[in-house]
């Protein structure tokens, strides 16, 4: 049982990155799902959202940037970042809302930088 997030790299400023967040051995239509980040060294943030509905929300820093959206058939929730700047360079991270421990896994780096 575990969330799986991939999809980071390398993108110059004003570029676009999609991450996924792969559910395994259990179905995520029951959770609501969030993306959060962290900087080494700084608490890690929430920056995305979604509910069992499909409601998103998302913090200001990431508002009208990043968007999140989630196909239950592929079991699998997504993080579409758009108009990415260096303070977004982070390890991005997937859980459910409220988070469990065991979920949080090794992340998925993202560096924005020219």
């Amino acid at each position: 049982v575990q969330l799986q997030a991939s999809g980071g790299g390398l993108v110059q400023p004003g570029g676009s990155l999609r991450l996924s967040c792969a559910a395994s051995g259990f179905t995520l239509d029951y959770y609501a799902i969030g993306w959060c980040r962290q900087v080494l060294g700084e608490q890690r943030e929430l920056v995305a959202g979604i509910t069992k509905g499909g409601n998103p929300s998302y913090t200001n820093p990431v508002k009208g940037r990043f968007s999140i959206s989630r196909d239950n058939a592929k079991n699998t929730v997504y993080l579409q970042m758009n108009s990415l700047k260096p303070e977004d360079t982070a390890v991005y991270y997937c859980n459910t809302i409220p988070a469990r421990n065991d979920f949080w896994g090794q992340g998925t780096q993202v560096t924005v930088s020219s």
